[in-house]
């Protein structure tokens, strides 16, 4: 059995961990285990399950302290003799790269799973690195292949040497279920409701303010408009007090940071992703499974959609207002019978049960080449 060091950076709630924890579930662990090193300033990190599954978990300084949280990671790759390191930190991937490379491990994976945008903070240190975010690894993933454009360019993508795994979910748990849906929105008060729905990190990236916006211009329009928002993060306040300015606290069920997901997705009319940027995100997979009309900013890949009959993509260069009218216009004039779309998602290939194995088969490869050298 061969230990993997899976380096996540920071293991908040949401896309990356929801991707790697999908993988991991469903590998053959008794051929390929993980350990996960984290940042201490992780939100979810999920110990008791990895820890059920036969991993570990260790944490190390958050990667603000480059130096310590490097030296944090070399003592672990030192301690545990890996084979196999895997960053799933974007750009920041060639620091764990440099690390690996310093211990001799032979198999050094760099994977890309998000991008970039000119609004974001993160978007200048982003393209700092990026030209070097092909050194001191040995391969390179994506979880789709907007993302392994974006990070290891277009010439080096089409040569190849790109593996692409896309985003999974697993379509049994997310799937539409009404009996379940009439339950939340009877337990949530959503019964008469047309509810918008919003989940993620409350972050510039996701765009969270204009997801207020949006809202509060289809409220102008639909009173029995209702917003379901889930997530936590920086932005949390900012929101709540344009909540309070637009005086529509009523209209708004802010339910925090929660991993009870499934519920939420059936409770909901459509829902809304006007990110700045993604990667593939899993709340879109998730939210189309369910038989969900998403609403994405055309800064989404269009990959990310898998179901041509709910997948609408809108410009951010459009108001609110537009946004607005195009939401009211595909839910309450053209909305599609509600139905699951799991059939759709599988052949799509974002089932994690079929793209685990060959997932698996890339690792078993790599793991064989080693025991050739």
């Amino acid at each position: 059995m061969e230990r993997v060091a899976v380096v996540m950076g920071k293991m908040h709630s949401g896309g990356k961990k929801n991707l790697v924890m999908e993988y991991y579930r469903h590998i053959d662990r008794t051929q390929i285990q993980f350990d996960f090193i984290c940042d201490s300033d992780s939100n979810a990190v999920p110990t008791e399950e990895i820890e059920s599954l036969g991993g570990r978990v260790y944490i190390v300084p958050p990667y603000q302290h480059i130096f310590k949280n490097m030296r944090a990671i070399k003592k672990i790759c030192k301690q545990n003799k890996y084979k196999i390191i895997h960053g799933y930190n974007g750009t920041m991937n060639v620091f764990a790269m440099y690390v690996g490379w310093r211990c001799h491990i032979p198999v050094r994976i760099n994977e890309s799973i998000s991008m970039a945008h000119k609004s974001d903070k993160k978007t200048i240190l982003k393209k700092l690195l990026k030209p070097f975010t092909k050194m001191f690894a040995t391969h390179y993933m994506a979880n789709g292949e907007a993302c392994g454009r974006w990070q290891f360019g277009d010439k080096f993508y089409d040569s190849g040497k790109v593996a692409v795994f896309k985003t999974v979910i697993n379509t049994e748990i997310s799937k539409y279920d009404p009996e379940l849906r009439a339950k939340t929105r009877k337990e949530y008060n959503l019964t008469d409701n047309i509810v918008i729905g919003h989940i993620g990190r409350l972050t510039e990236q996701k765009n969270t303010l204009f997801v207020i916006d949006i809202f509060k211009s289809i409220l102008d329009k639909e009173k029995k408009a209702k917003l379901l928002i889930i997530g936590d993060g920086n932005l949390k306040e900012a929101m709540l007090e344009k909540i309070s300015k637009y005086g529509i606290e009523n209209s708004v069920l802010y339910l925090g940071r929660r991993e009870d997901i499934p519920q939420f997705y059936n409770a909901m009319d459509c829902f809304l992703l006007p990110s700045l940027y993604e990667g593939l995100p899993v709340v879109g997979v998730e939210a189309e499974n369910c038989g969900l009309p998403m609403f994405y900013s055309t800064e989404i890949p269009r990959e990310s959609s898998a179901c041509l009959d709910l997948g609408h993509f809108i410009s951010l260069e459009k108001s609110a207002d537009e946004w607005a009218e195009e939401i009211l216009k595909a839910t309450m004039i053209n909305m599609p019978i509600r139905r699951g779309h799991s059939a759709e998602i599988r052949a799509a290939g974002f089932d994690s049960t079929r793209e685990v194995l060959n997932f698996q088969k890339y690792y078993q490869n790599l793991i064989n080449q080693i025991k050739l050298k």
